[in-house]
């Protein structure tokens, strides 16, 4: 118990001391520092030269460092680094690396020959490798299966620096690693027949991207001396063959180097984040320490007693996991929540404290908010069932971190998150405009007063767009992302009715749920979602009806009345009773794993390729959203010749 009246102190002495590992601090939106330079301060016009790179001064690095660090100044302005007998000028510094230019270029070219990084680079020996965090733009390839739709939304400035001129025809990210892998060179575009290409560094949970070509670094790993600083550990590099590099552990902040700068401890001092000295109480404060100590130290008493008559009095919960333990485990916030940590505080008054007129989907111990910040940005609060454990938490903290760096037109945009030990997670989604695509089956969705409905064609191009986002989830990321909460409340649709998937399902134990003797998993969920979709406004009370009247040969009986089926042409009215059957295989066959996400998706696509003809414009961006995926290839295939997980 002493433990726990410790922590209460702890907490009360916030108020006074910059304790840097708490995690209400890290609440606060925080703003990476830039990079420290090396211990000689060298600079080469905008650039500060960070370790372990250096210009001319070899005491600024480790002597046994390899003179792949070594920069070259030009004019006072321009910083190259000579790999492979060619000069890269350098654009920009990360903390595991280096931005650079092409070789030799002296103007703004907008693609660049596939042979500008050879194979050379790439022998094993360097330092330095191509970093998986580059999306690369292809030029005038003769094969298309290459290119990925999901890294189409991510903002590429062209070559001369203007916004939006970097929108390509077609772009694959190098984390993909199905075409290009760690220690290729970009030649291996040109077996697709592409020409050229550009390159630009996008960053984990970023949507904008940075011209050039990252070039990630790393030390050997059976180098001779201990090279990283205390409180820095020892990663491995994701682009150079057994190479690793240093990194500061949450609080701290530095080059991570022993022989640098090393790792500077970081807090929240002021409602901005210090560094160093600063975040110790200077000799001057401490006279006013002692005056506040005398007052303070009764209510301190008083508060201590009575947290801990409390703590006695109450029957401690076991396994309750402790917000402040995971810090010390090794559970990175500041990771998981990559764009920004909002405080509880915050988001009650974003929904005015989580008021009943503002829940929009509840279920599986899960509920959705709207909400309103203090900027005025609109955003959906998702309130996830509170954690009992700390592997519960670990669980909600990766899976947020997984779904934060996925950049895909089709999936709801991560905000940020909220994680306090007396409250339940909290995942922050922007909201469209447009609603939920509940609100419009439903007809509760009003604009200037007046209750809109969907088309049949909006219908099934919103039912295509779910099943191959979700496909895709399942089949092409490694390893596979199951959403668990599917429903129609957790379809954000934009203002063209561009289906945006929210409200994962981020605590469950197995892919398939049990209850009441049905099984039920995504397969099975959206089945009830196309069902949904077929009959909407009539809001039936459960599936079975729906299936009974389809097997009855009475569909028409529960289509929504906004459709008004019998004045369908006859080419909807097929598709309707296409879209019945593939819902009732769903319902029948999807949780035994008879029937997969892909399959669901190779239907409707087909589906909807066929409504392209009948005047659906939506259609043919559909198909184009999708024809650059990998997933494409699946679904053209024939069911005999699949062989999916």
């Amino acid at each position: 118990m002493a433990s726990f009246v410790t922590i209460i102190i702890l907490e009360l002495l916030l108020f006074f001391f910059p304790f840097t590992s708490s995690l209400k601090q890290l609440q606060t939106k925080l703003v990476q520092p830039p990079l420290i330079p090396n211990s000689c301060n060298e600079t080469c016009g905008k650039h500060h030269v960070p370790f372990p790179f250096y210009l001319n001064n070899t005491s600024c690095v480790s002597s046994s460092f390899s003179t792949s660090f070594h920069l070259t100044c030009t004019n006072s302005s321009t910083l190259f680094i000579k790999l492979a007998s060619q000069n890269y000028p350098i654009l920009d510094f990360f903390s595991d690396g280096l931005l650079v230019d092409f070789p030799g270029a002296s103007s703004c070219r907008q693609y660049n020959d596939l042979n500008s990084f050879g194979e050379r680079f790439f022998d094993g020996k360097n330092y330095f490798g191509v970093s998986v965090d580059n999306i690369v733009g292809l030029y005038d390839c003769e094969d298309s299966s290459l290119c990925k739709a999901d890294c189409e939304t991510v903002n590429l400035p062209g070559c001369d620096g203007s916004v939006g001129g970097g929108s390509l025809g077609c772009c694959y990210p190098l984390s993909d690693h199905s075409v290009w892998h760690v220690g290729e060179g970009f030649s291996v575009f040109s077996k697709f027949g592409c020409r050229g290409f550009s390159s630009w560094a996008v960053l984990r949970g970023d949507y904008s991207g940075k011209r050039g070509v990252k070039l990630e670094f790393a030390i050997p790993r059976n180098f001779s001396e201990v090279i990283c600083a205390k409180n820095a550990d020892v990663v491995n590099s994701t682009s150079v063959k057994d190479g690793v590099r240093c990194v500061c552990q949450d609080a701290y902040v530095g080059d991570a180097f022993a022989n640098g700068t090393g790792c500077i401890l970081s807090c929240i001092k002021d409602g901005k984040e210090a560094y160093g000295s600063d975040c110790y109480i200077k000799r001057h404060d401490q006279r006013k320490m002692v005056i506040m100590a005398g007052i303070l130290c009764p209510v301190l008493i008083v508060a201590s007693l009575a947290t801990l008559f409390y703590l006695l009095k109450r029957k401690e919960k076991p396994g309750m996991f402790d917000s402040e333990q995971a810090y010390y485990h090794n559970i990175s916030f500041r990771k998981a929540c990559r764009t920004r940590l909002f405080s509880h505080h915050e988001l009650e008054d974003a929904t005015n404290g989580f008021e009943e007129n503002r829940k929009f989907m509840q279920c599986n111990n899960s509920t959705m908010f709207a909400g309103v910040l203090g900027d005025g940005s609109h955003v959906a609060i998702h309130k996830l069932s509170k954690c009992e454990n700390e592997k519960d938490m670990i669980q909600v903290m990766s899976q947020i971190e997984v779904l934060s760096s996925i950049l895909h037109r089709n999936i709801a945009l991560i905000l940020g998150c909220c994680v306090d030990s007396n409250y339940a997670p909290l995942v922050i989604y922007e909201y469209p405009a447009n609603g939920t695509l509940e609100d419009h089956l439903h007809q509760k969705f009003q604009n200037k007063g007046q209750k809109l409905g969907l088309d049949w064609y909006r219908r099934l191009n919103i039912a295509t767009e779910i099943a191959s986002t979700i496909a895709l989830l399942h089949y092409d990321k490694s390893p596979p992302i199951f959403h668990h909460n599917l429903k129609s409340s957790c379809i954000f649709l934009d203002d063209d009715f561009s289906v945006k998937v929210a409200g994962f399902g981020l605590v469950n134990h197995d892919y398939t749920k049990c209850q009441n003797h049905v099984c039920k998993n995504d397969v099975y969920d959206i089945g009830v979602m196309l069902l949904e979709i077929i009959y909407g406004s009539n809001q039936l009370d459960t599936p079975k009806l729906a299936l009974k009247k389809i097997r009855d040969g009475k569909i028409e009986e529960i289509v929504d009345p906004v459709l008004d089926y019998h004045e369908q042409p006859h080419c909807c009215q097929e598709q309707i009773q296409i879209m019945a059957d593939l819902a009732t295989r769903c319902l029948l066959f999807g949780a035994d794993g008879k029937m997969g996400m892909v399959d669901v998706a190779r239907e409707l696509v087909h589906l909807s390729k066929e409504s392209v003809d009948g005047g659906n414009v939506k259609g043919l961006v559909l198909e184009e959203t999708f024809s650059n995926s990998s997933l494409l290839q699946m679904i053209s295939m024939s069911p005999d010749s699949m062989n999916v997980p």
